[in-house]
């Protein structure tokens, strides 16, 4: 006979009188968490009470019910309800659902009080951004919405951004199949179809780091911080229809542009227009580019302007402006800080000084006629005009007309109808190839020794300035190859000179490395020193002391240096042999050990521009076992091509690792680093992490980072 199923009954539920509720000391809650009690007030004043009371009738001493009731699971909702009373939103006697548990039962208060809070299971963070995401479709917005749950504008904004992703990717973080960090990362970029792709991209392998999907959506981005957006501005290329990708959850420094052509179109004619307004000044030509390689003015003579007088007015803001500084720092001058309204003063007040100092300078309108412009963008974003540089072949004075004398016009500084192209960077990127054919070491490229070259070309020169010993002995060592006849002097007649070498190969960052700045800033200083006049030239240097006669010679000297590899002719009909180039580098190297040149220590770094991103993969793993060691080598072999790049530029940075180019010719490799045991070398976390570790939860309450976005 089967056995009958006992049926269970449900607790009664009723109305109770707020004033005939009092809190249960069986209640487990102890320590406050969550939304607080003035929060939830304002929920249950705007939603009512979505949650009925659960209590006990408490009994006299004999077992009899006295009409009062104890609160064992809901104390938070009752404090709400208190609060709401004291406040007079509601009424002492107000009705109060509840269910009421049988004074009888054999079940004890603290029992239902921690059932209640463990039993319940917390919403998926999921589930949340697709709800705020539903209300938003439904007419809130975002301040509705952040009011009604009691958080901030941004978070709403970071939730639906999230809800935002790919459907699928949206699954795969639903099937705790990633976590929320990484789910974060992929909210950088709208583009359903490319979030898929770098999902795939990377979900076979185990280097899915949040920073690598970010960086793998933004690759063919433009920051928000490079010149060429700070100079056009983001408000104008999002008005021209380009589109900024922005991270809610991390700093972005302004974002990205996505629309790289779009940005260059729109600098190129901002530039254009400037040029436009510039040309009215009546110079002969201007050259427009983003910037300029290093030395672009070598060769051409920098016209002296005369600098136009202040007037009245402006010799009397001058001194105002001077005076008011000058009481500010009396004033403050024992102040421990300064307040930040003075500050602020102060710094508007050196700005404007600083403008009325620099004066504008007036040309000659002869000069020009045949003198021109550099037109390009600063690296803080600012216009950068670079005037009154007049070319070799336009000394001569310009005749009346649309033309020069010579023919040329001067929109057309070579009379060939042509203008002159600027090179804003290296053009012809070799193309990377394919992993296979990476596997073996191949000679360097010769446009790449030939840039390397031209940076040990540029730190020699700033080595040999600062050693007046050596550069006398290079220049002596000159004069004896033309004056003892067993030495090949190639027929000069007792002539030394100074020739400047161009780079015809440079990386982009040549500009703006130590030694280039260091070259620039010492040749305007004696620039500056030296008189106007030729006439006045033999009188200014016998004036100099021995010291600084030395010092310029040294400068001067240092021009002369041409440490360059180039490509000669097999067959002899070029400007240079083989065993000419060879001769030059062997003779190079002997100044190098005899300025004690050191390319690290004067600044170069293996960086992806410059090398790393030029070479095979076995190039790139030879450098790193050179400079950071096997266990280092090891570590990045299993890596794409640019990946390996990027992480070898940071193994590398500070280890003083040299490509052979950049090497004195008796100098040895790094030997390889090994780690003492014991020792680990400082990794990115997703190449120090452990292949068994156990993946992390996709949802952790107690994980801040994780709350920003799912609390």
């Amino acid at each position: 006979m089967a056995t009958a199923v006992q049926k269970i009954t449900l607790s009664s539920s009723r109305d109770i009188p707020f004033n005939k509720l009092v809190l249960s000391q069986s209640n487990v809650r102890r320590v406050k968490a969550g939304v607080s009690i003035e929060e939830l007030a304002e929920d249950i004043a705007r939603r009512t009470l979505l949650q009925s009371l659960n209590v006990r009738p408490i009994l006299d001493a004999e077992g009899a019910e006295t009409g009062m009731f104890e609160i064992p699971a809901g104390g938070r909702r009752y404090r709400a309800l208190e609060l709401l009373v004291k406040q007079k939103r509601l009424a002492k006697n107000a009705p109060v659902p509840c269910v009421v548990r049988d004074a009888a039962t054999d079940s004890l208060a603290e029992d239902d009080s921690l059932a209640e809070n463990v039993q319940r299971a917390p919403l998926h963070p999921l589930d949340q951004f697709r709800a705020f995401q539903t209300l938003r479709e439904k007419g809130q917005s975002e301040e509705d919405i952040a009011a009604a749950f009691f958080t901030s504008t941004n978070v709403v904004k970071q939730r639906l951004r999230l809800a935002s992703v790919s459907p699928k990717l949206l699954d795969i973080y639903a099937e705790d199949g990633m976590s929320l960090e990484q789910l974060m990362a992929f909210t950088v970029s709208s583009d359903h179809a490319r979030q898929e792709q770098v999902w795939e991209t990377i979900s076979g392998s185990w280097s899915k780091e949040p920073y690598q999907i970010r960086r793998m959506l933004t690759e063919s981005t433009v920051r928000a911080s490079d010149k060429r957006a700070v100079f056009v501005g983001v408000d104008a290329y999002e008005a021209a229809g380009g589109i900024v990708l922005r991270d809610l959850f991390q700093s972005d420094d302004g974002g990205w542009l996505q629309d790289a052509a779009l940005l260059d179109r729109l600098a190129a004619e901002k530039l254009k227009v400037m040029a436009n307004e510039i040309a009215n000044e009546g110079w002969k030509w201007i050259e427009v580019a983003v910037s300029f390689p290093y030395g672009v003015t070598h060769g051409l003579r920098e016209l002296e302007g005369t600098p136009i007088d202040r007037t009245t007015e402006e010799q009397s803001t001058l001194a105002a402006l001077r005076a008011e500084y000058d009481k500010l720092q009396a004033e403050y001058e024992d102040a421990d800080e300064l307040p930040e309204e003075v500050d602020e003063r102060l710094g508007e007040i050196e700005t404007a000084i600083d403008a009325l100092e620099t004066r504008p300078v007036r040309y000659d309108p002869a000069d020009i006629a045949r003198a021109g412009v550099f037109v390009s963008i600063d690296s803080d974003g600012s216009l950068l005009v670079d005037r009154a540089y007049v070319k070799p072949e336009d000394e001569a004075p310009a005749t009346d007309g649309g033309e020069d004398g010579d023919g040329k016009t001067a929109g057309d500084p070579d009379g060939d109808g042509s203008s002159q192209r600027t090179i804003i960077s290296i053009g012809g990127q070799p193309v990377e190839t394919d992993d296979e054919e990476e596997d073996a070491i191949k000679p360097l490229p010769d446009r790449l020794v030939m840039e390397l070259t031209a940076e040990r070309t540029l730190a020699l020169r700033d080595k040999l300035a600062n050693d007046p010993a050596t550069a006398f002995l290079a220049v002596l060592h000159k004069f004896c190859r033309d004056v003892f006849s067993r030495y090949s002097a190639h027929g000069v007649a007792m002539e030394v000179s100074v020739r400047g070498t161009v780079f015809q190969a440079q990386s982009p960052e040549l500009r703006d490395t130590p030694y280039a700045r260091a070259i620039e800033a010492r040749h305007k200083d004696w620039e500056a020193r030296l008189p106007a006049d030729v006439a006045d030239l033999w009188d200014a240097l016998a004036a100099l002391a021995g010291t600084e006669q030395a010092e310029l010679f040294a400068h001067c000297a240092s021009f002369g240096v041409n440490a360059l590899y180039e490509r000669a002719d097999r067959y002899g009909g070029g400007a240079i042999s083989a065993h000419g180039v060879q001769a030059r580098l062997a003779e190079a190297d002997h100044l190098a050990g005899a300025t004690g040149l050191d390319m690290a220590v004067a600044g170069w770094r293996p960086t992806v521009g410059n090398y790393l991103g030029r070479v095979t993969k076995a190039r790139i793993l030879e450098a790193v076992r050179e400079g950071a060691g096997e266990r280092a080598a090891q570590l990045i072999d299993h890596l794409k091509k640019g990946d390996m790049a990027k992480e070898a530029e940071r193994l590398l940075a500070d280890t003083g690792w040299l490509p052979e180019p950049l090497r004195l010719a008796d100098a040895e490799p790094a030997p390889d680093v090994a780690t003492t045991e014991g020792e680990t070398e400082a990794l990115p976390d997703f190449l120090a992490g452990d292949d068994d570790e156990s993946p992390t939860n996709a949802y952790d309450e107690d994980d801040p980072a994780r709350m920003i976005a799912a609390e």
